[in-house]
């Protein structure tokens, strides 16, 4: 996960939260709004932008990082201080940007005026009283999801973590109901809320010159807004059959283990029953449906383990990778700085994280690793985000940062990808490659992981662009909401619904107003990017056993990219690595195309679909 990718984006990006009231004092930049607007002005306002959030994103990351290492009143506190300064100076900027939209302006002075503009998630109406009035509810919308809890009649409370255990450990269908239910049951209360963030938020939009906030955000992709929407339905449509395939063979399996009366064959699946509580990762459904010559032949975590690897070990064999293509090794403070193992003296957040402290090279992980097979390959997505944040430094501080929202997660999980039973043999962790044959059960849980979550990173945005344009009412957000879920998805809620329902609030990134179609583009590039790496490194053979390690050429091209930053539109940073500037999930067919294969033979006797 990338926490801090840049510090000017991260400021850009702070919650929203009290930081808006401050709207209401005096907007920064030399000229008054009564003169007329000169170019010498634009450029004039977008140094100052730049110089001033820079400061401001220093001293709000240090203390960010101090919180998070060390929890306590007082370091939240601080940080929550830094990030509000911070916040506010970069939403006055992005506020006052608008006003030289009508120069003709140098290519990167216009390009970084609307990445301010563009930074607002959640842009306010100039009116203080409503700036104010939203300020609050984002505040309270995100607290509610925080403190979310089911308390069963005459039982201790539960929050999400232990619900989702239930969820993600359990087979009995109703414990799985009742998690389910449970905590589904914390979302009814935002829903009024809710509503009134989307009528406050588009008149903010509005403002600033979107059709509504839905616009405002698919305007971030260097093309029309509409066609941006058209753009992520052709994705979808060409991993499609992929998915529907995976999906077939799910639900028969299910049915098999829970009986026709809890899955009907022929009907979408049970949102209960996937091992995830939104149903977007049914990697923990694996030993349900898993082949029976599933086993690969060796256990990595094992391995790792009796060769005494420790957890700079671990990182150790994440920063071989990336000097094996030719990059240069991370600085000695990244050892000295980052976080590896969890302390046994303080509180600290354990969750995995890439930071970049200056914007130049203090870069540093904050991760409490585990030497299992898992964080062996969390490890080498968390340093593509550091080796990226590094690739960029050289670039003005508005371009340090991916090329769009998803380039930076795509880039992570496309090292990932290139941990192969190849490349663990190479640094020795196993003695032989196991034979095509096994491939089917690694494919097979990769896919319920990467497969299984593209129709619902699509999806999430989906519902909320038609809420922000006013084609979904409040009067049927759960209606429209389980309608695209039985669309895309192919699931259906476990009990009947209703529109005293609110069950989009209860995923984090509608209560806390996070955009989610970044993450649907990172799928989708990460496949796309291994492929065109492993063909310049002219590997030969099925795509899954592909591992660039080692390859020059393939770290040549993959750095010049990652150098560009946001310096250009992203269809140029993705025609320097692949050759095309458009984005292409063909990649991801040809990548499982074994266990495509697989899967139209076992679902022949099947009727799929829904």
């Amino acid at each position: 996960m990338l926490s801090r990718q840049n510090l000017i984006h991260r400021v850009l990006g702070l919650c929203f939260g009290a930081a808006a009231i401050a709207l209401t004092a005096a907007p920064l930049g030399a000229q008054p709004d009564s003169a007329a607007p000169t170019i010498e002005e634009a450029t004039e306002f977008v140094a100052e932008a730049e110089q001033h959030l820079i400061e401001l994103g220093l001293e709000a990351q240090r203390a960010s990082w101090v919180q998070q290492n060390f929890i306590t009143l007082d370091t939240e506190m601080l940080a929550a201080k830094a990030g509000e300064r911070a916040v506010t100076a970069a939403v006055q900027y992005a506020k006052k940007a608008p006003r030289y939209d009508g120069l003709t302006l140098p290519a990167d002075v216009r390009r970084k005026l609307e990445f301010l503009k563009l930074s607002l998630t959640v842009p306010a109406p100039g009116e203080p009283k409503k700036t104010a009035e939203l300020s609050q509810i984002t505040a309270s919308l995100d607290a509610d999801y925080g403190r979310g809890k089911y308390c069963p009649p005459g039982k201790e409370c539960l929050n999400l973590e232990q619900l989702s255990d239930t969820i993600d450990e359990s087979h009995d269908p109703k414990e799985l109901l009742e998690a389910w239910n449970g905590w589904h049951s914390i979302a009814p209360p935002m829903k009024e809320r809710f509503a009134r963030y989307v009528e406050l938020g588009n008149e903010g939009a509005r403002e600033l010159g979107y059709r509504d906030m839905g616009a405002l955000w698919r305007s971030k992709y260097d093309m029309p807004a509409d066609d941006f929407a058209k753009e992520v339905d052709r994705l979808w449509n060409q991993v499609k059959p992929l998915y529907d395939q995976l999906h077939c063979y799910v639900r028969a399996k299910l049915v098999e283990k829970y009986g026709t009366g809890v899955v009907k064959p022929g009907e979408p699946i049970p949102a209960h029953l996937l091992g995830n509580m939104w149903a977007q990762d049914w990697s923990n459904v694996y030993s349900l449906v898993a082949p029976g010559s599933a086993d690969p032949g060796y256990d990595l975590t094992e391995r790792l383990r009796a060769k005494g690897t420790d957890a700079l070990g671990m990182v150790k064999y994440g920063e071989g990778f990336f000097t094996s293509l030719g990059f240069a090794p991370l600085p000695q403070t990244f050892f000295e700085r980052s976080l590896f193992v969890q302390p046994k003296d303080r509180e600290v957040v354990c969750h995995a994280s890439a930071w970049d402290l200056d914007n130049v090279e203090d870069l540093r992980i904050k991760m409490c690793i585990q030497v299992n097979a898992e964080d062996f390959q969390v490890i080498h997505h968390e340093l593509g985000h550091n080796f990226y944040q590094r690739a960029f430094n050289r670039q003005p501080n508005f371009f340090r940062d991916s090329a769009n929202d998803g380039f930076h997660e795509a880039v992570g999980d496309t090292i990932a990808l290139s941990v192969t039973p190849e490349y663990l043999k190479k640094l020795g962790l196993i003695d032989t490659v196991p034979p095509p044959s096994k491939d089917i059960g690694l494919l097979l849980d990769r896919a319920l992981e990467k497969i299984a979550f593209l129709p619902f990173g699509l999806l999430v945005d989906q519902w909320r662009w038609k809420v922000f344009s006013g084609e979904i009412t409040p009067a049927h957000y759960n209606e429209s909401w389980w309608q695209l879920r039985r669309k895309y998805q192919g699931i259906q809620p476990p009990i009947p619904r209703t529109e005293a329902d609110f069950d989009a609030g209860a995923k984090y990134h509608v209560a806390a107003s996070v955009p989610y179609t970044r993450y649907f583009l990172a799928a989708i590039l990460q496949f796309q990017f291994h492929r065109a790496l492993c063909q310049t490194a002219g590997v030969e053979g099925p795509l899954n056993r592909c591992s660039i390690y080692g390859n020059k050429e393939a770290g040549k091209k993959l750095e010049a990219m990652l150098a560009m930053g946001a310096s250009r539109p992203w269809p140029d940073a993705l025609e320097a690595l692949t050759g095309s500037r458009q984005m292409d999930a063909t990649a991801i067919v040809d990548y499982f195309q074994p266990l495509l294969v697989w899967l139209k033979e076992q679902n022949q006797s099947r009727t799929c679909g829904w």
